[in-house]
């Protein structure tokens, strides 16, 4: 009795199963279409042209000393297209004047980047006044090193890496933009593979830190002077943890070695610049003296003024400022 029950239950269990089956292959507007009063369905036809976006979030991508640390995770959250086929990669690099680095920033421009095909890594860094230079740009080769290693991993071709950043995250843009090609920086894991770059976009940074308040008031000039400037701490560090006492323009050498424009040779990569014409916080002349460099220097480079726009902001969020940065990285990498 009981196997005849059990036999009944499949049996029904398996009707059932074919009437949903059955049911899901009927068009529903066909069923109904005799309905009284029935209102018609639009039908959308939906081209598809945008990939399937997926985010890693927290990828540790290397692990640093920092004050008072052994070993401290640096991260970085990545954007991956949908794709059969391996994608160029680029790193976002995020300012915050020296002293802040929230990988969680430029989502509009990183997202606009990821649609465009390429697989985009957001990325943390050492900062001042716990770092000092060239501790964040040596992270940043680090990340760019970590994707190579882990190009099968991402789906990355690791031929194909370019690197966008703004303000001071610009900075360290055109930093790895200019050495690229040399092991300068190179520090610490995946050296096995290098840390060189395709195309650099450099949005707002800064090209010489001795003169960041240039076109500004005497006022702002003398507080870029400060031994307190961000610029000051990225270089000197701070005098109570053995960093060196005073301003910027109280170590002229160790601000050189920090200038982007030192490092400008043959092996540079192409560059995009850009600023704001109403930027009040780093002069629109720091973009200018690195691109004349580049100019002077055979470099492949363009520069653009983005009318009203401020130091960040809305501005940058537009097509017609993102369409400019990915059509320059198609360019280089595609």
């Amino acid at each position: 009795m009981k196997k005849k029950m059990m036999m009944a239950l499949a049996l029904a269990g398996s009707l059932y199963l074919g009437g949903t089956a059955m049911a899901m292959d009927v068009n529903v507007d066909s069923a109904t279409k005799d309905m009284p009063g029935k209102v018609e369905s639009t039908l959308l036809s939906v081209p598809v042209k945008t990939p399937l976006i997926n985010q890693i979030s927290d990828v540790v991508y290397e692990q640093v000393p920092m004050r008072g640390y052994p070993s401290v995770a640096m991260k970085m959250d990545i954007l991956q297209p949908k794709s059969k086929e391996k994608l160029p990669a680029i790193v976002y690099v995020t300012g915050g004047g020296f002293i802040n680095a929230n990988k969680d920033n430029g989502i509009q421009l990183r997202m606009h980047l990821a649609e465009a095909g390429y697989v985009v890594a957001s990325i943390q860094y050492r900062v001042a006044p716990t770092a000092k230079f060239p501790q964040p740009l040596e992270d940043v080769k680090s990340s760019i090193r970590y994707l190579k290693a882990h190009a099968d991993q991402f789906n990355i071709d690791p031929d194909r890496v370019g690197i966008v950043g703004g303000s001071a995250g610009g900075y360290l843009t055109a930093m790895a933009g200019t050495t690229s090609g040399t092991t300068t920086f190179d520090k610490g894991d995946n050296l096995n593979v290098n840390s060189n770059v395709k195309a650099a976009v450099d949005l707002y940074g800064l090209s010489d830190l001795t003169r960041i308040g240039d076109d500004y008031s005497e006022a702002v000039k003398e507080a870029h002077k400060s031994a307190g400037a961000t610029e000051a701490l990225w270089v000197n560090g701070s005098p109570v943890f053995g960093g060196k006492d005073g301003g910027i323009l109280a170590n002229p050498e160790g601000a050189s070695k920090a200038n982007p424009i030192t490092y400008i040779s043959k092996t540079s990569a192409p560059m995009l610049l850009m600023h704001g014409t109403a930027d009040t916080v780093v002069s629109p002349s720091q973009t200018d003296l690195l691109f004349q460099a580049l100019q002077k220097n055979h470099i492949p480079s363009k520069r653009y003024l983005v009318e009203g726009a401020a130091h960040g902001g809305i501005y940058w969020n537009q097509e017609e400022v993102m369409d400019v940065i990915t059509k320059f990285f198609d360019s280089y990498l595609k």
